[in-house]
């Protein structure tokens, strides 16, 4: 009996406004500083709609700013090639006609066309990978969290300081962000959204420690404990294989940092 497979689904993300950015945003930025207008195609408003591409370049190389339809098979690899990877709306589309890739080890879950057919809109968060949803939920409490943590911090500077410093050499000791999360997000197709929750969950508690006041060294601690917590949720189905891998997890989620106990584990 002939096993099922699950059907391919292919993505395209947008600007918040509904438009496709450039295949080559760099490229497209000298094109509109020097007068030249970069063409776009805004998804939103074609729903159910096949569309053709306003400016094709030549398959399948970016020979223009806006070259062809650029989509995913991988939800989590959405964000590595946008001019600003959040906030984001998020698109599924049917390729059309002629598909093309550039080829590699990195690129099957590429595909480029000249036209696509465009099913509907879905939810952004897919864009981190099927645990995604999680992840927006976790960066949203950041600002609390952050809060919270500082006055952790502010009510015993000493022990507080310790049980990061520990934190931060376990961490450090393991490779738990630099090799096993990196490599875990690369393995799964989740890179791109791995390294767009870093930076909104820094960014995130960075500011909600400095505007409560933290001391500088407080604010980089509270910073790198809140990408290793959204790293840990964007992962927690990656790290569960062993009892080490799931003390990666732990330790990526934070679990003791609240407690002066823990510090010895």
């Amino acid at each position: 009996m002939a096993r099922s497979t699950r059907p391919v689904v292919h993505y395209m993300a947008t600007r918040p406004d509904g438009t496709v950015p450039p295949t080559c945003w760099d490229y497209a930025k000298y094109a509109e500083a020097h007068g030249e207008t970069v063409p776009t195609v805004n998804l939103a408003d074609h729903i159910g709609e096949t569309v053709d591409h306003p400016s094709p370049g030549k398959k399948w190389y970016t020979d223009k700013p806006f070259s062809y339809f650029h989509m995913y098979t991988r939800s989590g690899e959405i964000l590595e090639r946008l001019e600003s990877p959040w906030p984001v709306r998020l698109f599924v589309v049917e390729p059309r006609g002629e598909t093309g890739n550039w080829g590699g080890h990195y690129y099957p879950y590429w595909l480029m066309s000249h036209q696509v057919h465009v099913v509907d809109e879905t939810d952004a968060w897919r864009v981190f990978g099927h645990r995604g949803e999680n992840v927006l939920n976790t960066i949203a409490q950041l600002p609390d969290l952050a809060r919270q943590w500082i006055e952790a911090w502010a009510a015993d500077p000493d022990g507080t300081r310790h049980r990061y410093s520990a934190w931060d050499e376990r961490l450090d000791d393991t490779r738990a962000v630099s090799d096993w999360a990196r490599g875990k997000a690369r393995y799964s197709r989740r890179a791109a959204g791995l390294e767009t929750a870093y930076m909104l969950a820094g960014d995130a508690a960075e500011k909600a420690a400095t505007d409560a006041g933290a001391a500088p060294d407080a604010v980089a601690a509270i910073s790198l404990r809140a990408r290793c917590l959204v790293a840990g949720q964007l992962l927690h189905d990656r790290l569960l294989r062993c009892s080490y891998e799931k003390s990666l997890r732990a330790l990526l989620l934070g679990t003791q940092l609240d407690t002066a106990a823990s510090v010895a584990a």
